[in-house]
Parts: C-alpha cells; sequence; structure tokens
C-alpha cells in the first residue's frame, strides 16, 4: 500500500516536517530534492517553497505552481538507514 502523506509543515528553509498515514514521521531538508523547472521558483523563493500543502486527493506534499513529490519518495526520505542526509524519522 502506498503511504499518504497526512500532515506537513514548513520549517524554514527547504525543511519540512512530513507525518504519514502510518504514523511514520521526520524532518526532511528537500533541497536536494528540488531540481528541473517546476522546481526552480522554490528553490530560488523561500515563500513560494514555505506555500505547501497536503492534497488529500494525492496523499502528498504539492506547491501552488504545480509542483509535488512522490509520497513513496518522501517515505524513503524519512526510513531510517537510508542514509539521507537531513532526514530523521520517527515511528
Amino acid at each position: 500500500m502506498t503511504p499518504r502523506v497526512v500532515k506537513a509543515e514548513h520549517r524554514g528553509g527547504h525543511r519540512v516536517l512530513i507525518v504519514f498515514d502510518d504514523g511514520t514521521a521526520g524532518e526532511v531538508d528537500l533541497s536536494a530534492e528540488l531540481w528541473g523547472p517546476v522546481f526552480e521558483p522554490l528553490r530560488e523563493d523561500p515563500r513560494a517553497f514555505a506555500a505547501l500543502r497536503v492534497d488529500p486527493e494525492l496523499g502528498t506534499i504539492v506547491w501552488p505552481n504545480g509542483a509535488d513529490l512522490a509520497p513513496e519518495h518522501l517515505y524513503a526520505l524519512l526510513r531510517p538507514g537510508r542514509g539521507v542526509a537531513g532526514g530523521t524519522a520517527t515511528r
């Protein structure tokens, strides 16, 4: 079953606290994930990045410019032992 994001809070810079429907939660720095044209405004403008929200239908975080990140990818960033710098998780 695909994990679903149920809560997300901007924590400054490109850091986000993410909570999944199975209780997995943590803070991750998404700086390294913001590549490509759709993410350029989010890299360059802190206010644009901070405008993230959870889309309950998609089960992930989205931005007003149409950008989103796959919930499976976000989940993998938070799983212990994945070796992702800046990510911490609890469960």
